[in-house]
């Protein structure tokens, strides 16, 4: 694997990071990445263990998932738990633990569990397996979910905070919650985030749209939508046709109707994350052809943080969805080294 591995200076080269505290280099040990190409089946050689959970707020279920190497064991170490919140128009496990015919690697649950975390995520309100409610489940219905996963996880790893990672508007959703619980979050990670949407392409549609989002709870959400996804920034190339079908048949199942809440806040509700009160190390990472935001919109956000721990990482050849690009392994390294920083030392 050696030969495959980025060069730490080549990567802060040519993935453009603009402004931000240097990579950390404390990979978590003994360890094999896995890889996009398919050589992940020879770094995958301890079994993965997985298991269902559900977490209650009031009366809706909310469906949770989990992976990592090997079942808990009474009297063992914990793992850290990494939490990965979705977007706007796919569930968890389809957005995180996607698996694609042929080999390639797409589950970020697989990656991070062979990196060593207990991997976690879940579907929120009106998605996937939790409870399909006339909700708009918008983002801080999506900060209750987050809140009420937190006694099952407390539960189950011992741990009282943990890692997040959010994508698109499951970066909104998180930060919101970074922002109302800080006492539960180690590390954050912003990847494809909008903070207030100024010149982005995507948003201005959105806004465009928002009477008809407005008119519904819920939105039409049906295979051609789901493809358009990696069309819409003008780059369709960068994703694999092959794991645009595997989402679209992984999905479907769920039904050809999603949520518009988040739809609805992006359009009309931003910036819906203070920066300012966000207080935990925070890495952000834009694609550069992302129609979601700019980075001018992006680093004003960036700058405002008030933690020193903080990253900011443009992603080449990317567009929106960072997680199923054939990039995809440029994220996991920035991520990954994050994640594995040491603390740093107070004066």
């Amino acid at each position: 694997m050696n030969k495959h591995r980025i060069a730490r200076r080549t990567l802060i080269q040519s993935a453009g990071i603009g402004i931000g505290a240097g990579l950390g280099t404390g990979l978590i040990p003994g360890l094999t990445p896995a890889r996009a190409d398919g050589s992940a089946a020879q770094a995958a050689t301890a079994e993965l263990w997985n298991h269902d959970y559900w977490a209650q707020k009031g009366d809706v279920k909310l469906y949770m998932y989990r992976k990592r190497v090997g079942a808990p064991a009474a009297g063992a170490a914990s793992l850290p738990v990494l939490f990965l919140v979705h977007g706007s128009s796919m569930s968890a496990r389809s957005s995180y633990d996607l698996q694609v015919p042929g080999g390639a690697e797409y589950s970020l649950m697989d990656v991070f569990a062979r990196y060593g975390f207990d991997v976690w995520t879940m579907d929120h309100e009106g998605y996937g397996h939790s409870s399909i409610t006339n909700s708009s489940s918008g983002i801080m219905s999506g900060v209750d979910d987050l809140k009420a996963a937190m006694d099952v996880l407390t539960r189950e790893t011992g741990r009282s905070k943990f890692h997040f990672f959010g994508e698109s508007s499951g970066s909104i959703r998180v930060g919101a919650f970074a922002q109302a619980m800080p006492e539960r979050v180690d590390r954050l990670v912003l990847a494809a985030f909008t903070y207030k949407g100024e010149g982005a392409a995507e948003i201005e549609r959105r806004r465009k749209n928002l009477e008809v989002l407005r008119a519904n709870p819920r939105r039409k959400r049906d295979a051609g939508m789901i493809r358009s996804i990696f069309s819409r920034d003008g780059h369709p190339s960068i994703y694999d046709p092959a794991m645009v079908e595997a989402l679209v048949a992984a999905e479907m199942p769920n039904g050809d109707t999603i949520p518009a809440g988040t739809y609805v806040d992006m359009a009309a509700n931003l910036p819906m994350v203070d920066p300012t009160k966000v207080k935990s190390p925070v890495l952000m990472t834009r694609g550069e052809w992302d129609g979601n935001s700019t980075d001018g919109d992006l680093l004003d956000f960036f700058r405002q943080l008030p933690n020193g721990d903080r990253q900011y990482v443009i992603l080449p050849n990317t567009a929106h969805s960072q997680g199923f690009s054939k990039n995809r392994e440029v994220m996991w390294y920035v991520m990954r080294n994050f994640l594995a920083e040491p603390s740093p030392v107070a004066s």
